[in-house]
């Protein structure tokens, strides 16, 4: 279809990878009868904390709700601070705010978008009770110099299910690793989330934490849990990672020979540091006439961090974070994407970037 002159099309920035397997996977939970949390949940805990190589997990309602509890798990409060990345979305934000403790933004490394190690230790005060330490786009974060610093850590991996960092997955290296499975993540049950962790006593804990109902005692506790239908669709898309990762890698290596084409830099150092293209972004001085292009075309390119927090919370300081949001533009990469479409978006990004960006 042709809008005027401009060819039409409806590429969504991110959609769900899901099949008949999927499918029969659930409606076999809804014929048993058996649809809120049960033997599918505990199942779907079990494969995840295999695939991530840690002692257990606990699956609760999102991913947000994970950083909320592991925050409570660590006894984090008021009067604490918590250092998060400002180029992030605004979960950590909220998750902090849960436990009554104050955000303290860190800026980001500008190559890798990831929170930057040197900045985070610049901000630790004697009040520092965590640090969440997001694996942005798929790329996995400088974990270990962070870990160093003595202060637990919270993998924040809702974007890199299936990395790895020195052969090791992402999530095994924090006191506590925290993922999503909203619609659009590595893998997806609607809305979702998983704690895992090597630290059965915290574990515990948190499994306490997220069901209120038959206790006895009286202390604050939530309604976290996910149901069987989640996890009997969870179960199935974890097992389809490879397939996913394996055809993100190639859009993304597909996406990469145009780019060297126009001159624009590529996320070269994923490879080199085992990630997944969760997100494939590039930088570039034209981002608002690309966005509009694309949404002309029916192509939908976005900013990969939809505002930064540090601008949320009125402060400055963040050089790295502010050149990022005004020039990171994501394109789309997810398993479903088809070939023509893949030509479709390179095709109109063809006609915008050039060596010489204007």
């Amino acid at each position: 279809m042709k809008k005027g002159s401009v060819e039409m099309h409806n590429i969504p920035h991110s959609r769900p990878t899901v099949g008949e397997e999927e499918v029969q996977a659930v409606a076999a939970v809804l014929r048993s009868g058996r649809i809120a949390q049960g033997e599918e949940v505990r199942r779907f805990e079990a494969e995840l904390a295999r695939q991530v190589d840690v002692t257990d997990a606990v699956a609760v309602s999102s991913g947000t709700a994970g950083l909320h509890l592991a925050l409570v798990s660590l006894d984090v409060g008021a009067g604490d601070e918590v250092v998060i990345p400002s180029f992030v979305c605004a979960a950590l934000l909220n998750a902090v705010r849960f436990v009554g403790a104050e955000p303290v933004p860190a800026d980001i490394d500008p190559e890798t978008f990831n929170i930057d190690a040197r900045d985070v230790e610049r901000r630790l005060t004697p009040r520092t009770k965590a640090i969440i330490v997001p694996h942005l786009f798929g790329l996995p974060a400088d974990i270990r110099r962070i870990a160093a610093l003595g202060v637990p850590v919270v993998e924040d991996c809702a974007q890199s299910l299936g990395s790895r960092l020195a052969g090791a997955p992402t999530g095994s290296f924090g006191r506590l690793s925290v993922f999503s499975f909203y619609a659009t993540k590595v893998i997806c049950t609607g809305e979702g989330g998983m704690i895992a962790s090597r630290d059965a006593g915290l574990l515990e804990r948190i499994r306490d934490l997220r069901d209120y109902d038959e206790k006895p005692d009286d202390r604050t506790r939530y309604n976290y849990k996910m149901t069987d239908l989640q996890a009997a669709m969870g179960i199935v898309q974890l097992r389809k990672l490879p397939d996913f990762i394996t055809r993100r890698l190639a859009i993304a290596s597909r996406y990469d020979d145009v780019m060297n084409e126009c001159g624009i830099p590529t996320p070269a150092s994923l490879l080199d540091r085992e990630g997944i293209p969760y997100r494939y972004v590039i930088r570039t001085d034209r981002l608002e006439s690309i966005l509009a292009a694309g949404r002309d075309a029916g192509i939908s390119c976005r900013r990969p961090v939809f505002r930064p927090l540090h601008r949320y919370l009125g402060l400055n300081g963040y050089p790295h974070t502010d050149s990022a949001f005004a020039s990171a533009l994501s394109i789309p990469i997810y398993p479903s994407l088809g070939d023509a479409d893949i030509e479709a978006i390179l095709d109109s990004l063809q006609s915008l970037l050039s060596k010489k960006q204007r």
